[in-house]
């Protein structure tokens, strides 16, 4: 069982052919209403790769609510965890332009989730096989989070976006942290090339197309990105998350996982919504085959 403590959204997207300027006014040609959230992101991710799954999360008594529910239900993913809260859902406000994304994220019922809350769900993750986590969610939520499972000798994963939440001392308490090339330059600073060097194994940054970097204890390791035809590039590093975790619970070798993580990111761009493009494992193990 992977275990995600995260946050469930409902993602507002608009499409439009160019960002507006400070000031501007544009014309969009889209608007739809899709689920979302990291951690949701993150559990439909791996449940469609053929893991077993639950989330520990909130959303709020709204028809958003209600809605998401239904979506992770409908995806086998367990929502025995999720509680419902006064007030409104989570949201993410996605503006898509010109093949990338700007996200602006009103965590809602999300921030409702407290470290007394995990406390209480202590037993659901010493039981996990992985437990995934991002930082959308309290961060006394995460630290509690990542405690437990240290102590408890239960793998996880932290994935620190948005990385202007992340604390350094979480470190000491991650199995493995997969910020991108941006947010580790903004754990790390520029020369996140030897922050590799300190975590060998551990730390995994993620380069859009150009595919993932670690050191494996010896030597730097960049596993290449696979082509992709791009149409939204959301939830791309929550499929890399969901199905990275997927193939570390499985056993699999870490370069392997990175690479399968890999695949299924860039299979994931080529259709709209974070998880309208999710992709079944068949998808990405014929992916990785041609490549």
């Amino acid at each position: 069982m992977i275990t995600v403590v995260g946050s469930i959204n409902m993602d507002l997207v608009v499409q439009t052919d160019h960002f507006p300027k400070q000031g501007e006014t544009t014309l969009g040609n889209l608007y739809k209403t899709v689920p979302g959230g990291k951690g949701a992101n993150q559990a439909v991710a791996a449940a469609r790769l053929g893991s077993d799954v639950q989330i520990i999360g909130a959303v709020g008594q709204d028809a958003f609510g209600t809605e998401l529910l239904a979506a992770l239900k409908n995806e086998s993913v367990s929502t025995r965890q999720i509680k419902r809260t006064d007030g409104m859902s989570g949201i993410a406000n996605i503006l898509l332009s010109e093949g990338d994304n700007r996200i602006i994220v009103v965590p809602g019922a999300n921030h409702q989730v407290t470290a007394e809350e995990i406390d209480a769900l202590a037993d659901q993750l010493v039981t996990s096989e992985l437990v995934v986590m991002q930082l959308e969610m309290p961060i006394a939520v995460v630290q509690r989070t990542l405690e437990i499972c240290h102590q408890n000798k239960v793998p996880s994963i932290l994935n620190p976006a948005p990385a202007s939440e992340f604390r350094v001392e979480m470190l000491p308490f991650c199995t493995y942290l997969t910020p991108n090339e941006t947010e580790a330059e903004e754990m790390f600073g520029k020369n996140w090339e030897a922050a590799l060097e300190k975590y060998p194994n551990r730390l995994v940054i993620t380069l859009g197309q150009k595919g993932a970097q670690f050191y494996d204890g010896e030597k730097h390791v960049t596993v290449k990105g696979f082509p992709a035809k791009v149409v939204d590039t959301t939830g791309a590093g929550d499929t890399f998350n969901g199905a990275f975790a997927t193939a570390l619970v499985e056993g699999q070798e870490f370069e392997w996982a990175v690479r399968f993580a890999n695949a299924a990111a860039s299979l994931s761009v080529e259709k709209f919504g974070a998880q309208g493009g999710m992709p079944q494992r068949t998808a990405v193990l014929e992916r990785m085959a041609v490549v």
